[in-house]
């Protein structure tokens, strides 16, 4: 124990002493590849090292490689940092190391995820008889979702694709947006049904599927369809019109599956709810709790309307797996994984820690903060708000090159420069976007961490960026 004692104190002290630099440390890496692997990259020890030692250097190593996306002025990509509680249950899983996949292996964590995921249906208003898995993330989130749609989709063609496999079977296709995620063709890869299988429909001028295009998609095929909708894309936030689409896909008998990785969590704002009308009358839902609900990072969620097409795409039986004898729910019915961390019991926590008032605020708060991010960088001399203000967190913004007669290739040059250049100045980090052919910085703002002041600190931050890149530019 006095091991444990000094490694796991360490750990803390080190973690607090990390959590407390967050406003000051730079958002952006400070040390390059190369670096961390001349600290890091020595020959693998003959002898074991002191469990403390063994944190101490680790820290030490890895100093100046983290980014700071925990902080309040990261808003690269949609990540989130974890709440208190969140962390602090997560430390907790590892230290209980069960293995949360039946009930009988893990019987306290077992019962967590129950609640967790009842409490998910409840916060986002999705059908309270649905089945739900907790994943490593929004991706395994639509393999789930999409391997429950592929069983229904050719169960009702007669063919157990469990049991049989695609070869010789039906040929399915999937109706998704322009602007869906990779993601969902990754997982249509996983799942053996190829990317050649999607058919990319066009978005209207405010990035939404129109029911006229799905209509006439529906109608140009009778083979097996599974419909991908959009609860805000990560560029603009669009929300597709699910309260249309998703009565149109199910009187043509196809699944209907919302890709919902932040934008689900508006149904939690009372603000926000409106735009995702409908929804609840999809088959499945995927989305993530380490985005919006910052929760640690490896926590996605599926649910899924259809409980039996969930439990035959992901359940497994075997002679040494003993089911529960009260009927206590096996997580490995539903998830794609055997051994896996009871990654519902931070999403427990967080929700007790917030509580509905709580969830609604953060999301408030993080479309309020996005919409003056966005504003204020696209005020500034030099730079452009493509797509108008945000409707929700995200907006995107482009950089234009000063000097006369500058091309769009010109423009896109220049606001990659200018994002490495935010980023290299630490005050907060931004990621790059394809918005309909031209290049972008993306603003998502999703940390509970994020203040007002964070949003006057990276303002001001881009504007002496960019003042200093458009001179250093004229002047070349």
């Amino acid at each position: 124990m006095d091991e444990f004692d000094a490694a796991l104190s360490r750990a803390r002290e080190h973690a607090l002493a990390f959590l407390s630099a967050l406003d000051e440390r730079s958002v952006a890496a400070t040390i390059s590849a190369a670096d961390l692997r001349a600290r890091l990259d020595g020959p693998l020890p003959q002898a074991g090292v002191e469990p403390a030692r063994v944190v101490d250097e680790l820290v030490a190593d890895t100093e100046g490689g983290h980014l700071g996306s925990a902080g309040g002025r990261f808003f690269g990509w949609v990540i989130g940092g974890p709440l208190p509680a969140a962390l602090a249950s997560d430390w907790l899983v590892s230290t209980w190391d069960n293995n949360a996949a039946i009930h009988a292996s893990g019987p306290a964590v077992s019962v967590v995820e129950e609640v967790a995921g009842a409490w998910i249906k409840e916060i986002l208003d999705l059908p309270r008889d649905a089945s739900f898995a907790f994943t490593t993330g929004c991706q395994m989130a639509h393999f789930t979702g999409l391997a429950a749609a592929r069983n229904a989709v050719l169960a009702a063609r007669g063919w157990d694709v469990e049991a049989r496999g695609l070869a010789g079977g039906p040929a399915i296709r999937v109706l998704a947006t322009e602007h869906r995620h990779g993601t969902v063709d990754r997982a249509l890869r996983q799942l053996g049904l190829g990317t050649d299988c999607m058919v990319a429909l066009p978005t209207d001028a405010d990035s939404r599927l129109t029911p006229e295009v799905l209509g006439r998609a529906l109608g140009d095929s009778d083979a097996p369809t599974i419909v991908v909708l959009d609860a805000a894309d990560l560029n603009v936030g669009a929300f597709d019109p699910f309260e249309a689409l998703a009565p149109l896909a199910r009187s043509a008998g196809a699944w209907t599956h919302v890709d919902g990785a932040f934008g689900l969590w508006a149904r939690a704002s009372r603000r926000h709810k409106d735009k995702t009308l409908g929804i609840d009358l999809a088959d499945s839902w995927a989305t993530d709790a380490h985005k919006w609900l910052n929760t640690p990072k490896d926590i996605g969620v599926a649910v899924v309307r259809d409980r039996k097409a969930h439990q035959a795409a992901m359940g497994l039986q075997a002679s040494y797996i003993v089911r529960a004898a009260d009927g206590a729910r096996d997580a490995m019915d539903f998830t794609p994984d055997w051994t896996r961390r009871p990654r519902g019991v931070p999403v427990y926590a967080v929700l007790r820690e917030l509580g509905r008032e709580g969830v609604e605020a953060l999301i408030d708060r993080c479309c309020d903060f996005a919409d003056a991010l966005a504003a204020g960088i696209g005020d500034l001399d030099g730079a452009e708000l493509v797509g108008g203000r945000p409707s929700l967190n995200q907006a995107i913004v482009r950089f234009l090159d000063p000097r006369p007669g500058a091309s769009d290739a010109d423009h896109d040059a220049f606001t990659l420069r200018m994002i490495a250049a935010i980023n290299a100045e630490g005050t907060a980090f931004f990621s790059a976007g394809m918005w309909r052919g031209r290049r972008t910085m993306r603003i998502s703002v999703v940390g509970a961490r994020t203040t007002a002041e964070d949003i006057r600190l990276t303002v001001a931050a881009v504007s002496r960026v960019l003042a200093a890149e458009r001179a250093a530019l004229q002047s070349a």
